[in-house]
């Protein structure tokens, strides 16, 4: 069969590591990535729902960390830390994301805003070092459905802020 073409679609190598969560959320993309890179906003909206944050330190910019910790509903305390390792203003953001700075478990995060019209479709995409440890941050922390609410959180923020503007 001359110029017949076969196409073949894998799944990336790194699918059984990786967690993926999106979100179309009306406000605009500038909107949505202040209130994801702002000290002041973060403490608004992140986090699944029932949890809080307290920032120990924090300094937005390539190569700055972010020192937080998650309080659960139930009061057991969750110390997190972030590194930015890439930022594309109001477009990207790249993390690496752990329980403490040098954390042999910390996994990957790529954060995109990418215009939908008016709004802002975000994605969060987080790759795990190991299948184990992404299977662990799925099962025992529930990382997808915190990573829904967390997005659910953020969209209700920024309406918020577009409903103060507007009025």
């Amino acid at each position: 069969m001359a110029g017949a073409r076969q196409e073949t679609r894998t799944e990336p190598a790194t699918a059984d590591r990786e967690i993926v969560i999106s979100r179309v959320i009306d406000a605009p993309r500038e909107l949505v990535f202040e209130a994801f890179t702002e000290v002041r906003h973060l403490s608004r909206w992140w986090g699944p729902e029932g949890f809080t944050t307290t920032t120990r330190s924090f300094e937005f910019r390539e190569g700055g960390e972010w020192d937080f910790v998650q309080h659960g509903p139930d009061g057991t305390d969750y110390p997190e830390w972030i590194t930015w390792t890439a930022i594309v203003p109001p477009e990207r953001i790249a993390m690496l994301h752990g329980e403490f700075r040098g954390d042999p478990n910390a996994f990957e995060s790529v954060v995109t805003f990418d215009l939908d019209g008016a709004a802002t479709r975000i994605e969060m995409r987080a790759l795990f070092p190991t299948k184990k440890l992404r299977d662990e941050a799925v099962e025992k922390y529930h990382a997808i459905e915190g990573g829904q609410q967390t997005l659910s959180s953020l969209a209700a923020y920024v309406t918020e802020i577009v409903k103060g503007v507007e009025d």
